[in-house]
């Protein structure tokens, strides 16, 4: 018996016989090319940089569709990079000044890039460099028409060993009968890792030497909890590895006992808990985790990956389909939060290169300046209204001025549709997110122009403590449980509701456990989970008071460190 220690990467268990992959070697030559075809060659580089965002623009459906919308942003980095002057100007101007075949160009460009990384001594940025040679690695497959290993024709169970494994292959192991990976390169931030944890695939990473010193067919058991792989481990090992699995498979079975029952806490405040919807594809999975709703219907995949605006015909059948799906239970679309970088290729004018898309145009700014475009989604939402409840809400607002101008536009939607003799609810709620802190802090100001709110924790915490909750070098610094944070949260309800307005919250928060007391404490009327984690939530508020975690709030606003605020919350539990 084996055992190699790594890096945990992703949680679980996996035993089972190994399978190693070799290195995809790819084998590039220099060739010289006669001034003639130069620019040829230019060009069969531009087509393969076409094919490979084409590539991108198909992850992204897959990212969307699988794990949300905070994971497609790994599809936007990649874009950045192919956008990259090292892509777009340094290979074409190698391919003309030393007269060689883009695959050699672009080989040799990457090599140099590596060998920057390889000096630097920060691991993420260490990490970085797997993005750019997935980015890499797909143009050489085009210019070389080379098609792209596929784990899916693995055809028995099996823990992949693999000397490094980039963030396009892990995506798509939720489709085959890989059980977990190890690999020898990689670490803890690694997009590989982020996405494992994601799919809930357990994986080890930086075991250095895996794919050398086991063999297929070796039986493994991988430990993503420890971080280590041990080969051909004993009877007495496996056994129990095995009992951790049966443990864990006990759990999932209590958790679809919850099935049905109402999320009430133990001394009976009752809460609506909802789920997010990134795409119609999981509706049969919300379906089945018998919901209280739809918290947050993301509508942004419609806008995405095609070549004209999607038309009012469609958006309405689309939101028709979600809202009768959810038999009478509400459904809160949001309007389309998306970037006007992002919207050029169906013919919408945005900024080009804004250097923080984040904070620029995007949300209910975009559309502000787009009336038909916002338009033609507020007519589809008001007629996919007559088959159930549904509410409407906009993000990124920052301004009462906002609201009035979405709320004139609704207007105007309904007297055309009446006009045009097309049928649609009279009523229709208006909602808010509340992710920007103006909004916050002049809450009172919006409330009298709307129904309801809901809280964006995501973009509401990164932006109250100036941190991007995607850079590894800040990442810490995002912390829910900050006083400031807190404070601010417990604001909003209060205020809200002195106006007689209902709270919902979604974001990462509601989808962890931990974070579940405070938001229970803080009396907010509902929340919108992942799916993922829905049945887990449930399960946390049922065993809760809220009571005691209402006054736990009381002190937890007045705390000056986020660990005293952490310690309360562990004290209530």
């Amino acid at each position: 018996m084996i055992v190699i220690k790594g890096i945990a990467a992703s949680p679980g268990i996996s035993i089972g016989k190994a399978y190693v992959v070799e290195d995809e070697d790819i084998v590039v030559e220099r060739v010289e090319i006669a001034r003639d075809r130069v620019k040829e060659e230019v060009r069969r580089f531009k087509h393969a940089q076409k094919a490979t965002l084409r590539d991108l623009d198909a992850a992204e459906q897959k990212v969307l569709k699988v794990l949300g919308k905070q994971h497609a942003k790994l599809i936007d980095a990649h874009r950045l990079i192919l956008k990259d002057t090292l892509i777009t100007q340094d290979v074409s101007k190698r391919i003309v000044g030393e007269r060689v075949n883009a695959e050699f160009a672009l080989s040799e460009a990457l090599d140099q890039v590596n060998r920057q990384f390889e000096k630097m001594d920060d691991e993420f940025f260490r990490e970085r460099r797997h993005d750019l040679f997935d980015v890499g690695k797909r143009l050489l497959l085009h210019l070389m028409k080379r098609q792209k290993r596929s784990l899916a024709e693995i055809e028995h169970e099996c823990v992949l060993i693999v000397r490094n494994l980039l963030p396009s292959d892990t995506l798509g192991l939720k489709d085959t009968k890989i059980l977990g990976f190890a690999t020898d390169l990689g670490g803890k931030t690694s997009h590989t890792a982020i996405l494992a944890q994601s799919l809930e695939i357990p994986a080890v990473v930086g075991l250095s030497d895996v794919s050398r010193r086991v063999k297929t067919g070796d039986l493994v058991v991988l430990d993503g909890e420890q971080g280590m792989v041990i080969i051909n481990p004993g009877p007495e090992t496996i056994a129990k590895y095995e009992k951790v699995q049966q443990r864990a498979v006990a759990e999932e079975r209590s958790l679809e006992s919850l099935k049905g029952l109402p999320a009430v806490t133990q001394d009976g405040r009752a809460f609506r808990l909802e789920a997010n919807l990134d795409s119609p594809e999981e509706l049969k999975n919300l379906v089945a985790l018998q919901v209280d709703g739809i918290g947050l219907f993301r509508t942004e995949y419609l806008f995405l990956n095609r070549t004209e605006v999607p038309g009012e015909e469609e958006q309405a059948k689309a939101y028709s389909a979600v809202v009768k799906a959810m038999d009478g239970r509400e459904v809160i679309i949001r309007t389309a939060d998306i970037g006007g970088d992002r919207l050029s290729h169906i013919g919408i004018d945005g900024p080009k290169n804004e250097t923080n898309p984040f904070m620029g145009l995007r949300g209910v700014r975009l559309f502000l300046r787009h009336l038909d475009l916002f338009k033609t989604q507020l007519r589809a939402i008001l007629r996919a209204s007559l088959k159930g409840k549904v509410r409407v809400m906009i993000p990124m607002v920052s301004s009462v001025g906002e609201v009035i101008a979405t709320k004139k536009l609704l207007d105007q939607a309904r007297a055309e549709l009446a006009a045009e003799g097309l049928a649609f609810k009279e009523e229709l709620e208006l909602g808010i997110m509340v992710e920007i802190p103006s909004a916050a802090i002049h809450l009172d100001a919006f409330l009298p122009h709307v129904d309801f709110i809901s809280i964006g924790t995501n973009d509401l915490i990164q932006y109250t403590l100036a941190v991007d909750r995607i850079n590894e070098h800040v990442t810490h610094l995002y912390d829910p449980y900050h006083p400031a944070v807190v404070r601010l949260l417990d604001s909003v309800v209060q205020t809200a509701h002195k106006r007689g307005k209902w709270v919902g919250v979604c974001g990462e928060m509601t989808s962890d456990p931990r974070a579940v007391p405070l938001l229970v404490g803080l009396g907010v009327d509902a929340m919108s989970v992942s799916p993922r984690m829905f049945l887990r939530v449930k399960q946390a508020v049922r065993s809760l008071k809220h009571e005691p975690l209402k006054r736990l709030i009381a002190k937890a606003v007045n705390c000056s460190e986020s660990d005293e605020v952490r310690r309360l919350l562990e004290q209530s539990q």
